[in-house]
């Protein structure tokens, strides 16, 4: 008996060291980058300059009142919260996948009571360990479900990283948004201080005789528009700030470092770009797509290893009496052992339904992930355009500003002495006016390019990356 015992035993003990030896899944090969080899208007850069994904958002924004904000951010943004909690639950969801590739052993007692032809009743009372329904692994089904499980988890975690990127990103540039209009609303405020006198001059010279009503009529008008520029500047400020709150996940603190001027912030460090090859499979969102590609290979392997057999186990081993006094007493062991085997035969094609399922799931998986990479190397080229010209326009356009004022005070000496008409200096002051916003805004698109390349590029999740 013993020896029948160990023989099942070791036979059991052989099938189990089998289980999980066959894997039915393809074997997994990284596609190719469907993208050039280079970036257009990639620039040369030194090897030893640290990469975008390598430099820590702390390292490459300068700006103490930005870190301050994003450091909030990064505690009290709810969709970085949402992101962290999806992989908490992504993470149970695998820990539960993994559970069925070992068996559930459970501690139970039953009692049963049943008639007999005779007019009796027989009873059986059982305690004991069990085991139901336990699946031998042998062509791998639980463990690529597993695998797909635990692909699901890194995508999941590269998923938040890719939400921590674009929120430090939005963070900054919300931030020099805000700057931006803070820098309007002076300049605003110093054309209406401007317009006013310039209205009370025009309207001394037409009491006098000196000036028509249509140049009063004109100084009026700049003023009133210089009113709603004002108007329209501090309305953008307000809005963006409230965006800036949300991002943050509460009101702006009033202890916040002083803010920094519009020019100071066009100061941020240049970046390396380095390959395709190299910069777009360390971002995230790239290394997301492609966990969700392992995924769906490993369902391949779980979808074709439901043809083959099905091997489970159910036993048990404890006591068991027919009076529940005498249960708990010596010489009541009692055992059962019962393997099952199911071989599929004919399921109206659900079996190869699912197999084609896992299949096209595979190769939507690997469209996204071409399509991750061309939207990623998309984003750099962009970026990239951006940086290659967008200086160029803040030069002109800071000269453009020079030549403007030294026109407006020339108008405005010749106008004094009678050598200029009215409309003359009303036309150079709001041409003043317009090159004097078009350069804050072009030192905001500016910062706010500088920003997209190092997001584009991978940075901004590396050190104090976890909220």
């Amino acid at each position: 008996m013993k020896t029948s015992c160990l023989i099942r035993g070791g036979v059991v003990l052989s099938v189990a060291l089998l289980a999980g030896c066959t894997n039915l899944a393809p074997t997994y090969e990284r596609p190719a980058a469907p993208v050039a080899e280079r970036f257009p208007l990639a620039p040369e850069t030194a090897a030893s300059a640290p990469s975008a994904a390598d430099l820590d958002w702390a390292q490459f924004f300068a700006d103490e009142r930005l870190k301050r904000l994003i450091a909030l951010a990064l505690a009290g943004n709810r969709d970085l919260r949402i992101a962290a909690l999806n992989i908490e639950a992504v993470r149970a969801q695998a820990a539960v996948r993994d559970a069925d590739r070992w068996p559930t052993v459970n501690a139970g007692l039953t009692g049963s009571r049943t008639p007999t032809a005779a007019g009796g009743i027989n009873s059986l009372y059982t305690a004991g360990l069990q085991i139901t329904a336990y699946e031998l692994d042998l062509f791998g089904r639980l463990r690529n479900l597993s695998e797909a499980a635990a692909a699901q988890v890194l995508a999941s975690e590269e998923a938040r990283k890719a939400v921590q990127i674009s929120l430090v990103a939005a963070v900054a540039n919300a931030h020099i948004a805000l700057a931006a209009d803070e820098a309007l609303l002076e300049v605003t405020r110093q054309t209406l201080a401007s317009r006013e006198e310039s209205l009370r001059l025009v309207k001394l010279r037409f009491d006098n005789g000196a000036s028509s009503e249509l140049d009063l009529r004109r100084a009026e008008s700049l003023l009133e528009a210089a009113k709603v520029s004002l108007a329209q500047a501090m309305r953008q400020r307000a809005l963006d700030e409230n965006a800036l709150a949300l991002l943050i996940g509460q009101p702006l603190p009033a202890d916040l470092p002083p803010a920094q001027p519009m020019a100071a912030l066009t100061a941020l460090p240049e970046l390396p770009v380095g390959l395709p090859s190299e910069v777009l499979l360390r971002r995230p969102d790239v290394r997301q797509a492609e966990q969700q590609l392992i995924a769906a290979n490993a369902n391949i392997g779980a979808a074709r290893a439901a043809f083959f057999p099905r091997i489970t186990l159910t036993g048990s081993v404890g006591l068991a009496s027919g009076d529940l006094g005498e249960l708990f007493k010596g010489g009541n062991t009692a055992w059962s052992f019962a393997p099952q085997l199911i071989q599929p035969l004919f399921d109206a094609g659900r079996n190869q339904g699912n197999l084609a399922l896992a299949k096209a799931n595979r190769d939507i998986a690997v469209a996204q992930y071409e399509r991750a990479i061309q939207g990623a190397f998309r984003e750099v080229a962009d970026a990239l355009a951006g940086r290659e010209t967008l200086t160029e326009q803040l030069q002109a356009q800071q000269r453009q500003l020079v030549a403007e004022e030294a026109r407006n005070r020339l108008v405005e000496l010749r106008w004094r002495n009678g050598a200029a008409s009215s409309l003359e200096r009303l036309d150079a002051q709001r041409s003043l006016f317009t090159a004097q916003q078009a350069l804050v805004q072009q030192q905001a698109t500016a910062a706010q390019n500088l920003t997209a390349l190092y997001r584009v590029l991978g940075g901004g999740w590396k050190a104090g990356a976890a909220p």
